[in-house]
This record gives C-alpha cells, structure tokens and sequence, in this order.
C-alpha cells in the first residue's frame, strides 16, 4: 500500500472514499476530509483539508442499518458544500478580466432566498417524477385490469423498473453536457486512486492510469441499489391512494437507505459471487458516469488522497 511517502505497502481494502467536484476531487478518509481542486487561471493544485464529520457520533448512530441514513445525509450536506467551495476555488466565477466576481448585499439576499426556493423544488420535482409519477402510469395502464392493478408484487416491479429507466435517462441526458462530462472524467480518476492505494501501490499518476473506473463502493451503485431495494420494500405497502402510497414510500425510505448502505458497504470489502452480483449494475451505470481522466485529472486526486491516508492504518477494512 502507499503510505504518506509514496512507498508500497501490502494491498488491502480501504474506507476512504471521494466525491468528483468542479475542476477537483474531494477524498474522506476516516479522520481527515480533504479537496484538490485545481485553478483554471494559474493550475495550481489548491488543497484544503477538514475533520471529518461522523467519526464522533454517539455509538447509536453508528450500528448497522442506522448509520446509512445519517451518513448519506452528511455526505450530501458536506458534498454540497465541497462542490460550490470548489467552483470558488476552480476561478469559473471569475470575470474576463481574471478578476473575482464581486457580489452585492442584494445579491447575497437574493441567493440566501433563492437555494432554499430551489431546493423545495428539487424535491417536489424530484417527488412528483420518480414517485408518483410510476404509480400514476401503472394505474392508467391497469385501468381497464382490476384484478392486475391489485397484484401489488407486478405493481412494484413495474414501478421500480420506471424509476430504473427515468434515473438512467437522467444520468445520460446529464452526460451529454459538457462541464458535467468533465466532471465525470474526474470522477473516473477518484476511482482509479482508491484502486491504486488497494491495489498497494504507490501513487503516481502511471501507476494511477491503468487502474479500472467502475469501484463497487461508487455513489452510482448506491443509488442504483437502493431503487432495487426499493421494488422489495414496496411490495409491502399495499394502499391504492396515490398520496397515502407516496407518503408511506417517504417514511419508507430511511429503511431502504439502511440496507442500500450495508450492501454497498459489504461488496466494498467483500469479493465473491455474490457481491459481484449486486454491484454488478451500479457499475454498468458508471460507464455514463465515469470517464478516463487526463493527467492532471490524477494528479488531482492523489494530492487528495494523500493528505487523508491514515498513519495507523484505521481505514483498513
């Protein structure tokens, strides 16, 4: 393995893992948080470093099937945070001139209104496409089958499946844009340094280079995970009103995400048929969302990485 100095170790699995931002990479390793986030103007690496947060959570929030809930609710917060400091940090703000843009105190008022106005949308969008608007589209088609639409085992499946599709739909349509395809290049360089340090080699970009894009413990296969999780659980709710249907699928949900999260975790650690399986389709879908990395890409990451491998070893698996 690749320590601090860049010598080899033995291979092992590793915690740590990351989040592909605006022109960098942030790495979260079990007691540092740290963002490499390279400067379009003068391509310097610029780093900033964090204590992670969670890693002092009461013991309760920490058991198996509790903690997905909690740490997918900071890795989004936190995320969030990381990816707008790394468009600060990247200089897209900034003007022709080279200049920083400079905002005013109406339009620092004007965003403190706007994100929470956005984000109530978000969800309400995101609510009304990939919840209820599969279980509307199973009872137009099932309209003229009673005896079909109450089969609440064909119901869930159809509806999982329409969710699969319109969640796949979104990541391409997303892929075709530009900056995010940049954005999923550096993704694909996140992956192949964790592969890099499992594999026990010391981080270098040519050693970085030939390492695979598709890691079982990606965000993509959480996702993907928790919507085929999410087919199981709703074979269990057995209402016909839509509202009182998408309701109980919301209160549902930190059930899903806590199983999601220790399946991910398992094929993490773990490799056998089995998890091989189940991270099978989370790794198809990085196909859209990861992509080779150029050098500088790479060089990125490692800067990340290195600043959160641990000296005693608790990232180890």
């Amino acid at each position: 393995m690749a320590d601090r100095s860049g010598a080899a170790c033995a291979a092992k699995k590793t915690s740590i893992g990351g989040q592909a931002l605006i022109e960098g990479i942030m790495m979260r390793g079990p007691e540092v948080t740290a963002m490499a986030v390279r400067n379009a103007k003068t391509q310097e690496i610029i780093l900033e470093e964090y204590p992670t947060k969670g890693k002092d959570r009461a013991k309760f929030f920490k058991l198996p099937f509790v903690r997905g809930i909690f740490n997918m609710v900071d890795s989004l917060s936190f995320g969030y945070k990381c990816l707008m400091r790394s468009a600060e940090l990247s200089g897209i703000e900034d003007d022709d001139s080279g200049k920083e843009k400079k905002s005013s105190k109406w339009d620092k008022v004007f965003e403190a209104l706007l994100m929470p106005l956005a984000t109530v949308l978000a969800v309400v969008l995101a609510l009304g496409l990939f919840v209820y608007l599969p279980m509307q589209i199973w009872k137009w088609i099932t309209a003229a089958a009673p005896t079909v639409q109450q089969n609440y085992y064909a119901r869930a499946c159809f509806e999982g499946v329409m969710r699969i599709l319109l969640f796949v739909g979104y990541v391409w349509a997303t892929s075709l844009m530009k900056d995010i395809r940049r954005t999923y290049q550096y993704h694909g360089a996140e992956h192949k340094t964790i592969f890099c340090y499992e594999a026990g080699l010391p981080l270098t970009v040519e050693n970085v280079r030939p390492q695979v894009r598709f890691h079982p413990r990606c965000g993509t296969s959480f996702m993907v995970l928790m919507l085929i999780v999410g087919i199981l659980v709703s074979m269990f709710i057995r209402v016909d009103n839509l509202l009182l249907r998408t309701a109980l699928k919301l209160l549902t949900f930190p059930i899903v995400v806590g199983i999601g999260y220790e399946l991910i975790k398992w094929a993490g650690r773990t490799d056998n048929m089995l998890t091989r399986v189940i991270s099978a389709p989370g790794k198809w879908l990085q196909h859209i969302t990861t992509r080779e990395p150029d050098d500088s890409m790479i060089e990125c990451a490692i800067a990340a990485m290195n600043k959160v491998i641990p000296a005693d070893g608790s990232d180890n698996w």
